[in-house]
Parts: C-alpha cells; structure tokens; sequence
C-alpha cells in the first residue's frame, strides 16, 4: 500500500480542472446553516468554493495544493467583479464567444501580475475554448464529444438526449435509440483506467480505487439519462457538446451571480494542503473526493486534522457542529472508526440529495456532522 502523500504521486503543474464537476445545488444545501460562520473548501477550479458564499458564510477558505488550480479562483473573483453576467458566460466557454481575449483582459485587469502571466500565457486556449474548458478533464472530454461520440451517434441523436422527457420515455430513448454497442464499446474504450489516467485525471487518483472504473462509469450514465433529466444537467450537456445548454452550474446561474459578486471579499485562497491553514471551529468542510487518493491510514491522518479544525456540536442533542461534505467516486471512503464516535452521518440528507446529483460520475455522496 502505497502511503505517500498525493503531491509524491501525481503531478499538479497545470490546471486539472478548470470548471466544477461536483454539483454545487446539493453541496450548498448539505452544508446546512452555515450563516456567518467559517467554510473550508477545495479550490479545485473555484466555481464551487465561490457557490459556498450563497450560504452567507463569514469567510469562505478556499485551500489547494496546486497553484494553477489556485489561479482559476483569482480569475473567476476578478471576472465576477467586473463582467456582466452574459460576459461571465463567454468567458468561461458556456456560451460562444468572439471577443473571449477581451474579457479575459478585462477580468485580470485589477488581478496581480502572478495571475495575469499564467491567464495570458493561456489566452489562445481560452480564446477556442474559454476559460472553463482549458483544464485536463475538459481536453478529456473534448477528445470525446468532438472525435469519437460522431463515430457513435449522430448529431441529431446527441441533441435528442436533452429534449425533455418523463422518466419511462428517458428508459426508452436510452434503452431503444443510445444504448447502442457502439456505444458500450466506445465507454469501455475511453472510460478505461488507462485513458482516464493518462488523458483526464492522473493514474495516481486510481491507486486505491478497485474494480472496472468503465463499468462504473457506463452506469452512472444510464443514471444521468435515465433517473434524472439530462435536459437540466449541466455537466452531461458540456460532456456530450462542450457547451452548457439552458441549464448551468450553480454558481453560474444569473439569480446567484450578484449575490456570489457582493460577497467575494469573504473568499481567502491558501496555497497548501488542508492541513496547513490555520482556521477553527469551522461550520462545514467542502472536502471534494480528497479521500479517494489516499490510503485508508492516511485519510484517518487528514480526517483527524479536519475534526481539529471544526465547530464541535452545542444544545442539548449536540447537533449543530460543522458538517463534512465529500464526494467518492470509486474508493470508499467514510469516517475512519477511530473518529466514529465524534461524527453522524446524515444518512436521510444524503439519501436525498444523492438521486438529484445531476454530477452523476460519484458513487458516493457523503455528509457528516461533528457531534
């Protein structure tokens, strides 16, 4: 068992993720009431440490261990100050622009010279595909939507997953008009752990992940198709189109843009891992999937750091400690026993928020409550 740290095992020199792909509608409604209090989250690409601000936090402590990935939040926090809403939109690719070079000068204008070199470095990435899609996972999915899915399917049937449907006529369009071998094949194909670790994540994120990470990946689809309506997924849509139709992430969403604008003074950046930033009694953790890449000794390790760092529960059930948000893909993860005593697991709250997770790929939705 490999026990060294994640930043020993992959590389983080550029941006992996330049858009959110963990669903910030059910994040935020975990994290519960979170109001004037401190939140700790993953940066990862921002989006979804700045949707923490619509739970009115008093500080929002976005942590990262890869300075490109601490970039993508000093980008979004100079765009939000200075674009309009439909110019946030270009910017980030979720709808087509032509002036992308622009805004994105018009973004980093008031941002420091650190962040202007790295975006402008980028500037005909984000120029073709906006600042949103110049991440590895984005490249990834591109490889797919725009090379192999026309080998699949044609445009027609593509744009047909989101015309909206009751769930029985989504089975059927699945099962009668998508679910083709072509199809299964192009999924075991491109979904292997190989091309996902060589292509979209890093093979050190599998080192503790067991079984078919393709056959994984082939039911969450039918998952995203079938039990939920892909005509209100935003991730599905940018996955099969590289583009966001009608519907948007969260933090993307008009109706929280000027609330996200007014509160970005609330947003603190840490260059570092988790453990490394000094905050206490915080209200709730955005912790991503962070215990898929580590061993079960080394999660205990963090976990431990994290109870260190939370609101323990006051009144008479003791109910009201800081709450632990993750996600799990393929590695199980939960609280170590060595803390179960210390924490409770929301189990109906999950239950519930996991059949909406319109960011299907997770196996697992995780909340848990400090005691």
């Amino acid at each position: 068992m490999d026990d060294r740290g994640i930043t020993e095992r992959a590389s983080f020199d550029r941006i992996r993720y330049a858009q959110a792909w963990e669903d910030a509608d059910i994040l935020t409604e975990a994290m519960g009431d979170a109001a004037g209090g401190d939140l700790v989250a993953i940066c990862a690409s921002g989006d979804n440490a700045l949707a923490l601000l619509l739970c009115n936090p008093g500080k929002v402590h976005a942590v990262d261990i890869s300075a490109a990935q601490i970039e993508c939040l000093n980008l979004r926090l100079g765009a939000y100050a200075t674009l309009t809403h439909p110019e946030f939109l270009e910017l980030m690719g979720a709808r087509p622009s032509a002036r992308r070079a622009a805004l994105l000068q018009k973004a980093l204008a008031d941002r420091a010279e650190t962040t202007r070199r790295f975006w402008m470095a980028l500037l005909p990435e984000v120029e073709a595909h906006g600042a949103g899609g110049v991440g590895k996972f984005e490249h990834y999915f591109r490889l797919f939507s725009r090379r192999l899915l026309p080998l699949v399917h044609s445009r027609r049937t593509i744009d047909a997953i989101f015309q909206p449907r009751e769930p029985a006529a989504r089975r059927e369009f699945f099962e009668t008009r998508f679910d083709t071998w072509r199809w299964r094949l192009l999924v075991k194909f491109f979904f292997s752990r190989t091309m996902m670790g060589r292509l979209g994540r890093d093979r050190a994120f599998f080192d503790h992940v067991q079984g078919s990470v393709a056959d994984h990946v082939f039911s969450r689809l039918r998952h995203a198709g079938v039990a939920t309506d892909p005509s209100q997924n935003p991730y599905l849509h940018w996955i099969m189109t590289c583009r966001h139709g009608a519907a948007l992430p969260l933090p993307w969403r008009e109706e929280a843009f000027g609330i996200i604008r007014d509160r970005l003074d609330r947003v603190v950046a840490h260059l570092g891992p988790l453990e490394s930033i000094k905050v206490r009694d915080a209200a709730g953790f955005y912790l991503s999937d962070i215990f898929e890449y580590m061993s079960p000794a080394v999660a205990e390790a963090a976990y431990e750091s994290i109870l260190g760092m939370a609101r323990p529960g006051t009144g008479p059930d003791r109910s009201t400690g800081a709450r632990l948000v993750y996600w799990n893909m393929m590695a199980p993860r939960r609280v170590p026993s060595t803390h179960a005593a210390k924490v409770r697991t929301l189990t109906d709250l999950e239950t519930r928020l996991k059949a909406g997770d319109k960011a299907f790929f997770y196996s697992d939705f995780v909340v848990e409550e400090v005691r």
